[in-house]
């Protein structure tokens, strides 16, 4: 297993993170471990077991969930499911890049509301230009997203390994993808 689930204290499902970022975050007494995988990793003078579930310490109150989504790459890519957003097309990650929607050098930021995913061919064909420049259209407007963490559990719900299921508590049986928190 190469990554590993976090919980909240509350053993809700924050992240997915990879087994590095799990042994750092148990080092730093951040976690404790709730459950292990079969794997294990070995230094000169220690041998410790791959945590596969953690759980936060401290409580990571519900409402502050937003700023954890940090502004990255993977993450925009997340957010837009890997579609171009203005053809429509769903690429692989390498064949997509990161389209400033209004170029910086008209004045256009770096962040969640200018920054679009594009395919190579769309991004060449906008240019510097801006969508209605360039006589194209965006799929939805970019915006921040409130609901990274939880969608980074539902791409990988399907796939995830069966100790990780028993924590997930929305899941949708016929589908096998968590609905949506609403409460």
């Amino acid at each position: 297993m190469s990554h590993a689930l976090v919980l909240n204290a509350s053993f809700e499902p924050l992240l997915i993170v990879t087994w590095q970022r799990a042994i750092q975050l148990l080092f730093q007494g951040k976690v404790e471990v709730i459950e292990e995988s079969d794997r294990e990793i070995h230094s000169v003078r220690v041998s410790i077991k791959v945590p596969a579930v953690l759980r936060l310490l401290k409580y990571v109150p519900l409402n502050k969930k937003k700023q954890l989504i940090r502004f990255s790459r993977a993450n925009i890519l997340l957010r837009d499911r890997d579609i171009c957003q203005y053809c429509g097309g769903k690429f692989a990650r390498t064949q997509l890049t990161l389209d400033h929607v209004i170029p910086i050098v008209q004045g256009g930021r770096k962040s969640w509301e200018n920054i679009v995913t594009a395919c190579k061919p769309c991004n060449q064909k906008k240019g510097g230009r801006t969508p209605i420049q360039a006589h194209m259209h965006l799929i939805r407007q970019p915006q921040q997203p409130n609901w990274l963490p939880s969608v980074q559990l539902r791409l990988g719900v399907s796939r995830a390994p069966e100790r990780w299921k028993l924590y997930f508590k929305f899941v949708d049986r016929s589908s096998g993808d968590p609905e949506p928190d609403t409460g």
